[in-house]
């Protein structure tokens, strides 16, 4: 059929009204794209060619309250390869895996990555300088030896589960070193630029450099000689008694800083993979909850005191066990302690005399001193772990209950809850939150970024039944069971504690956890010192193996603290088989014959040298100790 020409116009007009319309639309959606999503589009693709290669920020210092530095950053090596570089992958791996001795596989793995740079690790972070230096000498294109920061703990184990350590990242896993993480690491830098597809620097393109925020420097509140002091003397326990573990606190009575903590097993945070998990996972001086025995008198003690339910002159008799409910409650003592006055009572640590005081506050008293006190809930110690204790539910408290939370049994508490209380039963009855943190720091101008203020919780008892209290366990030193405590010329306060395990459910008649808490001086406490021993083999008293420990402890901080010795000490009443002390003469320039006679009785000589006459002396004339102690002098002619 012929098409007339009028058809056809029609036709190449419809086509190019059509054509008309479609090149419209595009010039529309072209204008669109460009005008309207150009700038959403050119940002998605610098993004797409962007890349980062990150800076770390310098982790925070930890200092003890004097400055010393308790943990800090070193420089260490980490390999890195920029894939785009590397000429030969497969033998780069293989060189690579033998020098880092890891998997030739996964070297491969990270060398060929479509990336600008990567870390060779776990195997090629934070290594020696040694094989740092063997990579080098390999010379492998695209492998660059980058410098890394590493955590370094200066003294090894000390302070250890109050540091805590941290990961391959610097990280903050336990410790500190995780409570106070965001503080601590600061923020992430690096430079940023635009890459080709082979991995190179776009032409034309600009680098943006963000400099990383190093992170806060911290100090903490505690003091390294005493953490020292502590440590050390919790070694020598775990030689000499070997017990389960020990458990050290020190506090400073007026404001709750904690001056050291430490517990035995420890571990060292540089190498913390080499310990079992539950060594470093558990801060046993915040989290492990055992029955106090009779460190917990003096809570009862307080209360008594305060709520004029106990006048300490009054007279009891003690026939060695106490009716109760049905139940005889024993005293430590077979036969019991007979006629004595309420303050012989305290002095003897007598569970009998304490059942009566307790049963003089009934139970609603007593628990709700308890509760004050800050049993049977956290203190809030700015530390991870802290366990609650239990404390015995006032519907089920009954005539037993009652007698036995009175010396100590039946309720669980943490070490970190008992220096609380107690410290508070001696300054003056406040009650303060304890803490480890002192300070932030800024790490460039060394300015104070923040202090950490004392937070008084409560005042629970009165400065006048405070004082007593003081008194009171001043002569439990001096006169009673804590004898061991005693620090010639110094006032020292205290308590002993001997409280049976409960083993499968049952109190062990063989494994016991023994204490003691003291403080001084007696009259203006500065200074809390409180130390467990978890089953001891041998003698299992507290005022046989604890005592002692928190005496050296005392002693040695005391005259490092500057704390002025006391004139009017209460004399210590030796009885056996207590020895007593006697002070060091002054032997320097005096030959052997000189002074054999005048010694010989008292301390023992040990001799270094050759010669007749005495050059030095250790320790210095003038120090006690207990009689039959070793004295070195160092002879020369």
């Amino acid at each position: 059929m012929r098409v007339s020409n009028v058809t056809i116009r029609r036709r190449l007009w419809y086509a190019m009204l059509g054509g008309t319309v479609l090149f419209a639309a595009l010039i529309i959606r072209l204008a669109y794209v460009q005008l309207w999503m150009g700038p959403d589009l050119a940002e998605k693709a610098e993004e797409s060619w962007r890349r980062n290669i990150p800076f770390e920020a310098k982790r925070g210092e930890v200092w003890d309250r004097n400055g010393v530095k308790l943990t800090y950053n070193v420089s260490t090596p980490t390999i890195m390869a920029i894939p785009a570089q590397i000429k030969n992958p497969e033998d780069t791996a293989r060189q690579l895996a033998q020098v880092l001795q890891i998997s030739e596989q996964s070297v491969l793995e990270t060398i060929t990555k479509r990336s600008m740079i990567e870390r060779i690790q776990p195997g090629g972070r934070k290594i020696s300088p040694e094989k740092a230096e063997e990579v080098n000498k390999l010379k492998l294109p695209g492998i660059v030896v980058a410098e890394d920061n590493k955590r370094y703990y200066p003294f090894g184990t000390l302070a250890s589960h109050i540091l805590g350590f941290t990961g391959i990242d610097n990280q903050g896993l336990t410790g500190v070193e995780a409570s106070y993480n965001n503080l601590l690491q600061g923020i992430r830098g690096g430079v940023s630029f635009l890459s080709t597809a082979s991995g190179g620097t776009m032409p034309g393109s600009t680098d943006q450099y963000n400099a990383p925020q190093d992170g806060l420097n911290l100090q903490l509140t505690l003091d390294h000689y005493i953490q020292s002091v502590m440590e050390r003397e919790m070694d020598q326990a775990m030689v000499q008694h070997q017990p389960d573990r020990v458990i050290g606190i020190a506090m400073d009575p007026t404001n709750g800083e904690i001056l050291a903590m430490a517990s035995r097993p420890t571990y060292d945070p540089g190498k913390f993979r080499e310990y079992p998990s539950e060594v470093y996972n558990r801060n046993l001086p915040i989290w492990m909850t055992y029955e106090p025995g009779s460190t917990f008198k003096i809570i009862t003690l307080a209360a008594a005191l305060q709520e004029n339910k106990v006048n300490l002159n009054d007279t009891f008799y003690d026939p060695g066990y106490i009716e109760v409910g049905g139940a005889r409650l024993r005293c430590w003592k077979r036969g019991g302690h007979g006629s004595e006055t309420f303050q012989q009572v305290v002095e003897n640590s007598c569970n009998p005399g304490f059942v009566v005081m307790g049963q003089n506050l009934g139970k609603e008293t007593l628990f709700d001193y308890i509760g004050k006190f800050g049993f049977g809930k956290k203190t809030g110690i700015d530390l991870m772990g802290e366990e609650n204790g239990i404390m015995f539910k006032p519907s089920r408290v009954g005539p037993v209950e009652l007698a036995t939370t009175s010396f100590g049994q039946g309720v669980s508490v943490t070490p970190i809850q008992q220096i609380t209380a107690v410290s508070a039963a001696v300054n003056g009855g406040k009650l303060y939150k304890p803490h480890v943190t002192k300070g932030w720091y800024h790490p460039v101008t060394g300015e104070m970024v923040e202090s950490v203020k004392p937070e008084l919780v409560r005042e629970v008892i009165s400065p006048e039944t405070s004082q007593k209290v003081r008194e009171s366990l001043e002569k439990v030193v001096a006169l009673g069971t804590g004898r061991n405590a005693f620090v010639d010329g110094y006032r020292v306060g205290g308590k002993t504690g001997t409280a049976q395990k409960v083993v499968n459910g049952r109190y062990s008649a063989s494994e016991h956890i023994v204490s003691f808490i003291g403080f001084a001086p007696a009259d203006n406490p500065k200074l809390v010192v409180y130390i467990a021993v978890d089953n001891p083999k041998g003698i299992q008293f507290g005022g046989l193996i604890a005592a002692p420990i928190v005496r050296n402890i005392m002693a040695d901080s005391l005259r490092y603290m500057k704390v002025e010795p006391s004139k009017d000490q209460i004399q210590k009443e030796y009885k056996y088989p207590d020895v007593p002390d006697v002070e060091v003469p002054n032997m320097v320039g005096m030959t052997i014959q000189d002074i054999y006679e005048d010694i010989r009785s008292d301390l023992v000589l040990a001799k270094s040298g050759t010669g007749t006459k005495v050059m030095s002396q250790l320790p210095a004339a003038g120090t006690r100790l207990p009689q039959g102690s070793t004295v070195r002098i160092y002879l020369s002619d």
